[in-house]
């Protein structure tokens, strides 16, 4: 028998039985869109903190006090100035600025009150971080007071058509530290360009002001919470690291780009086998039901079977026949599960505001997983109608 002739006859079997072979494909579907939409979202949200990795600067250090692995990083503790100059000292190092951030604060706005982040830095935290740019007005500046920088965000926040600020206006805002309210009136000096993305939408609420108005406002006294260095040579960023714990007594966690970019891979990584291993179950439950409806389809056709035996058709041309019922089963709900699976990322990263990342290759490997899925549960129906005997299966009723 020619190939043509024997695809056409699994075309006919797969018609003859359209409901069973509809929920096998229901089955496959299902599996392939789990996984796609999944893993697609995942590798989105990695592509998306890689470029957020690249924006921190391939030179740039970020100290933090304590360790991180246990937590005491984020546990009050802070950093003073004598730990800002020990860093200073650090053969290698270029620039270092200290940082108080993630503070929360509220304002007013044409009867709206919105909150947002209040970061505490100095000029040289824009040296550093060059991909933090300004859209409107300038920087701040070495010594003023009084001024701000906002994001986009808080300049015009996102259900607004309009921006609410713009360079020159006054923004006041109101914090609660120990109990006690606050205020302060400022001076806007630079609105920020859009960051955009998941990692990206804090900087965009965020508003900037001088590490010492920040200090005095959250009664810090000559305290911060983070410093943040930058190494002449990146080829002697392991070094400084070491030099930096030393001179530290191991007291602080140094973060590099490489660094944070290893630890948040290796998180991504395991999230993304975790969600791609619990959709692929549903593969596998696809696959039992493709050997039930493909077992029955030999019991049903074995009469079929022995006349296309006695006619001359060979033992490897039945065994072809029925597994490329499972071939073309597999195939036809695999691409339409990556379809589905992509449509419904897209969908559900826009409502979210995540990243989606629909690679070719990522569709191509879902296709040839359910194929192999599919041709694997087909495998043990079809060799055991190809070794059916003619005579036994035309005796059979």
């Amino acid at each position: 028998m020619f190939i043509w002739d024997i695809f056409k006859m699994s075309a006919e079997g797969l018609l003859d039985r359209k409901f069973r072979v509809t929920l096998n494909l229901i089955g496959i579907l299902i599996g392939c869109t789990a996984v796609t939409g999944l893993v697609s979202m995942t590798q989105g949200l990695n592509d998306e903190v890689g470029s957020q990795l690249n924006r921190f600067g391939p030179n740039n250090l970020m100290i933090i006090p304590g360790e991180l692995t246990t937590g005491a990083g984020f546990m009050g503790q802070s950093f003073t100035w004598r730990d800002l100059e020990t860093i200073r000292r650090v053969p290698g190092i270029d620039t270092v600025t200290p940082i108080i951030g993630n503070k929360i604060a509220e304002f007013q706005r044409k009867g709206e009150t919105y909150f947002t982040y209040v970061f505490g830095v100095e000029a040289e935290y824009f040296e550093i971080n060059e991909g933090w740019k300004v859209e409107k007005g300038r920087n701040l500046k070495r010594g003023e007071t009084g001024v701000a920088l906002l994001g986009a965000d808080v300049a015009q926040p996102k259900d607004m058509d309009k921006p609410i600020f713009d360079v020159g206006d006054r923004i006041t805002i109101f914090v609660n530290v120990g109990g006690e309210e606050d205020s302060i009136t400022l001076r806007v000096v630079g609105i920020m360009e859009r960051m955009g993305g998941t990692l990206g939408s804090e900087d965009d609420s965020s508003l900037f002001i001088p590490l010492r108005v920040c200090q005095q406002l959250y009664m810090m006294g000559g305290e911060f919470q983070y410093i943040a260095a930058q190494v002449k040579d990146r080829g002697r960023i392991p070094e400084v690291i070491v030099e930096i714990n030393e001179r530290m007594s191991d007291s602080v966690t140094v973060m590099s780009a490489e660094s944070m970019g290893e630890m948040v891979g290796s998180i991504l990584g395991v999230i993304e086998g975790t969600l791609g291993g619990i959709a692929a179950i549903s593969l596998l439950v696809a696959g039992v039901g493709i050997v039930n409806t493909m077992t029955i389809s030999v019991m049903e056709r074995t009469r079929e079977i022995g006349v296309m035996k006695a006619l001359g058709a060979k033992s490897r041309d039945v065994l072809l026949m029925f597994l490329s019922e499972a071939l073309v089963t597999g195939f036809i709900g695999g691409t339409l599960g990556v379809l589905l699976g992509f449509a419904l990322g897209g969908l559900i990263g826009r409502y979210i505001n995540l990243p989606v990342s629909n690679s070719i290759f990522l569709g191509m490997s879902v296709v040839a997983f359910a194929v192999t899925t599919s041709a694997l549960s087909g495998l043990y129906p079809a060799w055991r109608a190809a070794n059916l005997r003619p005579v036994e299966a035309l005796r059979h009723e």
